[in-house]
Formats: structure tokens, C-alpha cells, sequence
């Protein structure tokens, strides 16, 4: 086994604070090219999932997001149809560039 060196913090505050900068030289740090984000936490001194939060919320763009936008699509409500059929469709004005599919959801009495 080997022997690592610890460190002891024996000041009041257990918590070390980081500053913007020291933050952004890690994160800096680890978007250059080869580096190895798990030697980079080690040498600094932190664990890794430290450093994957820092560089979220570093990296994280201010723009607002573009509502998402929704799609209804036509449903056609038909009698029971047997297995390997499908139901014949209205031919649409203007052609889809999407792939046409079959839902089948089967209802049974209570």
C-alpha cells in the first residue's frame, strides 16, 4: 500500500471558498485539449462531480429558450380492425415529408 499525504483543516471554516476566477481557470483547464478531467479535480484538490457543476454553470448560455413548439396531428377513430391491416387513409392536399404511422390502442370492456 501506499501512503498519500492529507490534508487536515483545522481552521473554523470547513468549507474553502472558491473564487470566479479560480473556478474559471479549472474549468478553462479542463476544455483543453488531452486533459483529463479526474487529474485535474485530484490536483486541485476537489471531486470531479465538483468540477463537472463548476463547468455547467460556467458554460451555461444566457440566452432565453425559444418556446417549445407542439404539433397536434389528425386521429381517426374506427372500428375494430383486424391485426395486419391498416386503415386506408384520405389522400392530404399537400404531401408529407414525414413517414406515415399506425397507433393501434386497444380498449377492452370493464
Amino acid at each position: 500500500m501506499t501512503k498519500r499525504p492529507i490534508e487536515v483543516i483545522t481552521s473554523v471554516e470547513r468549507r474553502r471558498r472558491w473564487s470566479r476566477e479560480e473556478k474559471e481557470g479549472l474549468v478553462a483547464a479542463c476544455l483543453e485539449p488531452d486533459a483529463v478531467i479526474s487529474e485535474v479535480a485530484r490536483a486541485a484538490g476537489i471531486h470531479v462531480s465538483q468540477l463537472f457543476r463548476w463547468r455547467k454553470e460556467l458554460c451555461r448560455l444566457d440566452e432565453p429558450k425559444a418556446p417549445v413548439a407542439t404539433t397536434l396531428v389528425p386521429v381517426i377513430v374506427s372500428e375494430a380492425v383486424p391485426a395486419g391491416q391498416s386503415i386506408p387513409s384520405e389522400p392530404s392536399a399537400s404531401p408529407s415529408r414525414r413517414k406515415r404511422s399506425d397507433v393501434t390502442i386497444e380498449v377492452s370492456p370493464r
